[in-house]
């Protein structure tokens, strides 16, 4: 369930970072809805945290709409901010490529703290 909410984060189904602006987020999409349209390689899969996933016009159309309301944004802006696994449309991920959970938690700042150097 974990994997599939990180997957479908709309900024990665859109391949936008979680600072962008609104008017990047409807430029983007209807670039990309044009792109599948046409069924344009580079638009049929994204990267994620948990490997690449297959882009639809219908997962192109929900990001948008999430990230529209700005309560549902700033979930997605928290879940986005851990890194894509690999290159954008590179080789399937393995599992080393995968973030493992002491890395996410670190990234969350919820892991074991680092010493400083004194």
């Amino acid at each position: 369930m974990l994997d599939e909410l990180v997957a479908d984060n709309p900024f990665y189904v859109l391949g936008l970072k979680h600072d962008c602006a609104p008017r990047d987020i409807e430029r983007e999409g209807q670039r990309l809805l044009s792109m599948l349209a046409l069924e344009l390689k580079e638009s049929l899969t994204y990267p994620t945290p948990v490997g690449e996933r297959k882009r639809t016009s219908e997962k192109v159309r929900a990001a948008m709409a999430e990230l529209r309301d700005p309560a549902k944004r700033l979930v997605h802006e928290v879940l986005a901010k851990l890194p894509p696994v690999g290159p954008p449309h590179g080789p399937e991920p393995t599992a080393e490529d995968v973030p493992t959970w002491p890395r996410a938690q670190v990234a969350f700042g919820l892991g074991p703290k680092r010493e400083k150097n004194k």
